[in-house]
């Protein structure tokens, strides 16, 4: 028997719908809840959805109700430029491939193991020649109530 990538992902999820009581939402990737708060995710099992522009994936792997001072997710860019005026601190751990961030017209570029920090009110260029995997972590994790608040 073959066992493929995304039979795996399936019986995960299966898994975690049978332990996720009713009023708790089903997520798509492996993440342990301490009842201390300590939450353990496991990125390998992120499965990123599209997001605004082809090439580019996340998905925010923590809840306000979990962590309401910092946000966290996984990012995936696939060949792609994407602007952004950040709105928030932003700390991005690449997980594979190159990511490049362009500022002023100077590049900055990190590989797996490295962290990019970019402070509030950078207008830069996500970058990437391949496909990328980062996770990011914000501060504050509201930031998009700020971004609502920004445009108004």
């Amino acid at each position: 028997m073959n066992v493929s990538e995304d039979m795996i992902r399936q019986i995960v999820r299966e898994i975690l719908s049978e332990q996720s009581p009713s009023n708790q939402p089903v997520e798509n990737f492996v993440k342990e809840k301490d009842k201390s708060g300590i939450l353990k995710i496991q990125t390998d099992t992120v499965i990123c959805e599209p997001f605004e522009q082809d090439g580019v994936k996340l998905k925010d792997v923590v809840t306000l109700d979990e962590a309401p001072h910092m946000g966290c997710g996984i990012m995936e860019l696939d060949h792609t430029d994407f602007e952004w005026t950040l709105v928030y601190d932003e700390y991005d751990l690449v997980l594979e491939g190159t990511l490049e961030i362009e500022i002023d017209g100077r590049v900055l570029s990190a590989k797996p193991g490295e962290i990019i920090y970019i402070p509030e009110n950078s207008h830069i260029h996500f970058k990437t020649l391949s496909k990328t995997r980062y996770a990011y972590f914000t501060y504050p994790a509201n930031w998009q109530e700020r971004l609502k608040n920004k445009e108004k």
